[in-house]
C-alpha cells in the first residue's frame, strides 16, 4: 500500500472537524469524509464546558461560537417541592480556565464555524455524500472504501469520528462495551419564557424528582426541556404533541399550551469501545464512547479526544516523537472516560431520580465549603478529567 500523505477523518461533526482544525493548524494535511449531503442541522449537544472553550479558543472558534451562543456562568439544582437546592458559579474556578462559564449553543453552530475557517486553509479537503463503508490497513497506511461503489482512498492514518453507529469501529471489529438504559429521553424545545414564571431560574437548571425529573437548558431563542420516558411508555405515545404538552404542563403549575418548536426522542447508552487505537486507525467522540447527556459530557469529551489525539499525531507526523506515543491516546482517553465521564454522568442521572432530600443536603454542604465547591466545579466542568488524563499519560 502506498498511502497518500494525509490523515483521513470519517465524520464532519464537532469531533471530526475539531480534529481536522487542530491537524491543519499543525501543518498536517487532512481529508474529511461526511456521509451526509451537508453538515448536520440536528439540535443535539448544546453545552460547551470551560476547558472545551479554552481548546476551541486556540483554534479561533470560541469567540464566534460565543457570539452565536448564550453564556451561562451559573447552574442550579431544584425540586418542585423544595425549590432551589443549591446554585454554583464557575467564577470559583476562574484561575483554572480562560472561560469560567458554559456556552449554550447547538453543536451545528460549531461545525459551521470550523468548516468556514477550514475551507480557506491549504491541506484541507472535505467530501460530502461520502460514507466510510470499510477499512483495511497495513504497516504503511490505511485504505477506506467510500460509499456503496466502494471507491478506495488511502491515507497515512484514519480517525473514526463517525458517531455511535461508527462504520469504522464495526469494520475494525472493536467491541462497544456497556449497556442501554431502559428509559429514553425526550427533549422538548420551546420559545416560552421560563424566566417570567420561575423565580431565580438559572440558564441551566436540573429538577430532581423520583417519578419525572426534568432538565431545563436555555439556548439562543429556545429552552430545551428534557424528560425521562419510562420503558412502558411507547415511542408513539412519547412523540404525540399532546404528550409533550402534558409533560410541559408539569414544569410550572397553572401554565399549559406551550408553543413547541420540535421534539426529539432518543435511546440512552453508556458504552466505551474496548480500544481507541487499532494500528493506524483511531476512534474519537461517540464512535469511541457514549453516555447519558446529563452534565453535557459527551460532545465535550469527544472534543477533548480530538485535541489529545491530533496533538500526538502532529508530533509523530513531523518526526518530533515516535509512533509509540500514539498508544497514550488510548490509555488517557479511554480510561478517563471510564473513570470520570461515565461515572459522573451515571451519578448525575441517579441524583435527578431522587426525592432531592439527601441529594439536596449534599449539595448544600458542598456549596457551603469553598474547597469542596472548587473540587465539585472542577469535576462537572471536566477540568478534573483532563488532569487525570495527563496523570495516566505519565504513568509507566
Amino acid at each position: 500500500m502506498l498511502p497518500d500523505d494525509r490523515v483521513l477523518i470519517a465524520g464532519a461533526g464537532p469531533v471530526g472537524l475539531t480534529a481536522a482544525a487542530n491537524l491543519v493548524r499543525a501543518g498536517v494535511p487532512v481529508t474529511v469524509f461526511e456521509a451526509g449531503a451537508d453538515l448536520s442541522t440536528e439540535s443535539r449537544a448544546s453545552t460547551f464546558h470551560p476547558p472545551t472553550l479554552d481548546m476551541l479558543d486556540a483554534l479561533g472558534a470560541a469567540r464566534p461560537l460565543m457570539a452565536e451562543g448564550l453564556t451561562a456562568p451559573k447552574f442550579q439544582y431544584r425540586t418542585m417541592r423544595h425549590g432551589v437546592l443549591a446554585q454554583f458559579d464557575f467564577a470559583a474556578i476562574a484561575d483554572m480556565t480562560g472561560h469560567p462559564y458554559r456556552v449554550q449553543s447547538e453543536q451545528s453552530r460549531l461545525t459551521r464555524i470550523l468548516l468556514e475557517q477550514l475551507r480557506s486553509q491549504p491541506g484541507f479537503a472535505i467530501e460530502f455524500d461520502s460514507p466510510v463503508e470499510s477499512v483495511s490497513q497495513d504497516s504503511a497506511g490505511v485504505t477506506i472504501a467510500i460509499g456503496r461503489a466502494g471507491r478506495s482512498v488511502t491515507g497515512r492514518y484514519l480517525i473514526g469520528a463517525d458517531g455511535a453507529g461508527s462504520a469504522v469501529r464495526r469494520a475494525l471489529g472493536i467491541a462497544f462495551e456497556g449497556f442501554t438504559w431502559p428509559e429514553r429521553f425526550l427533549v422538548v424545545s420551546t420559545p416560552f419564557d421560563f424566566y417570567r414564571v420561575i423565580e431565580g431560574l438559572a440558564p441551566v437548571s436540573y429538577v430532581a424528582d423520583p417519578v419525572r425529573w426534568r432538565f431545563l437548558l436555555q439556548i439562543p431563542g429556545l429552552w430545551r426541556v428534557m424528560f425521562p420516558i419510562a420503558a412502558d411508555e411507547s415511542d408513539e405515545t412519547a412523540l404525540m404533541p399532546a404528550f409533550a404538552q402534558s409533560l410541559l404542563a408539569t414544569v410550572v403549575p397553572g401554565v399549559s399550551h406551550y408553543e413547541v418548536a420540535h421534539t426529539t426522542l432518543y435511546k440512552v447508552h453508556q458504552r466505551v469501545a474496548k480500544t481507541l487505537r487499532a494500528g493506524r486507525t483511531f476512534l474519537a467522540g461517540d464512535a469511541a464512547h457514549i453516555n447519558n447527556p446529563l452534565g453535557g459530557m459527551g460532545m465535550n469529551g469527544g472534543i477533548h479526544d480530538a485535541i489529545n489525539l491530533t496533538a500526538r499525531l502532529a508530533d509523530v507526523w513531523h518526526g518530533r516523537k515516535p509512533d509509540s506515543v500514539l498508544d497514550l491516546y488510548d490509555r488517557e482517553r479511554r480510561l478517563v472516560t471510564k473513570e470520570y465521564i461515565e461515572q459522573q454522568s451515571i451519578q448525575n442521572k441517579r441524583n435527578l431520580e431522587s426525592d432531592g432530600v439527601e441529594f439536596g443536603q449534599r449539595l448544600r454542604d458542598i456549596a457551603g465549603d469553598p474547597a469542596r465547591t472548587r473540587d465539585y466545579l472542577m469535576r462537572v466542568s471536566m477540568i478534573a478529567s483532563l488532569q487525570r488524563a495527563r496523570e495516566l499519560g505519565v504513568q509507566t
